[in-house]
């Protein structure tokens, strides 16, 4: 299904995605980050706060580390403006180191994790959960990308054969 150059590949565009969204989010009043746009989660900051949360859960599942500190009911809420736009590059900078390392078995085996979600023990393949994982970031991205062109925000290139070689 996929190999660790698939996650590689994925990390650079997940972090050249959000360098430019994130800036371009960052020129916008408060106000225009907090209106409810119709998105999934009501407002760009929250659909963004969602994303990281999301970010920091599958990453607690697949290096280990630390993850979100607040539920799954609060996602749209986990993040301040000014917590994401601080947080966010150390994010992707572990999402890059994790895709740097991740082994070929590992895309062979299953991973196992407790889902708040489904209230339950799930158990899924390894490789499904990289693709959904990535798949997650770029459906939210897609709804932020969405609400500044409506906005009238002048956005980048979103199509991975357009990703700069030093992304």
């Amino acid at each position: 299904m996929i190999d660790p150059t698939y996650a590689q590949m994925m990390a650079r565009y997940n972090a050249w995605q959000n360098r430019w969204m994130f800036a371009a989010v960052e020129s916008l009043s408060d106000e225009a980050r907090e209106a409810d746009r119709g998105l999934f989660w009501g407002s760009i900051r929250a659909t963004l706060s969602h994303l990281m949360w999301g970010d920091l859960m599958w990453m607690s599942r697949f290096d280990g580390g630390e993850g979100p500190s607040k539920p799954l009911n609060e996602t749209g809420n986990a993040y301040a403006w000014s917590e994401l736009m601080a947080e966010r590059p150390g994010v992707d900078a572990r999402i890059t180191r994790w895709a740097a390392g991740v082994a070929d078995e590992a895309f062979d085996g299953d991973l196992t994790w407790w889902s708040g979600a489904a209230g339950r023990e799930m158990s899924k393949s390894y490789a499904l959960c990289v693709v959904h994982f990535f798949n997650h970031q770029t459906h939210h991205r897609g709804q932020v990308h969405g609400a500044l062109t409506a906005l009238g925000v002048e956005t980048d290139d979103t199509d991975i054969p357009f990703m700069p070689e030093d992304a």
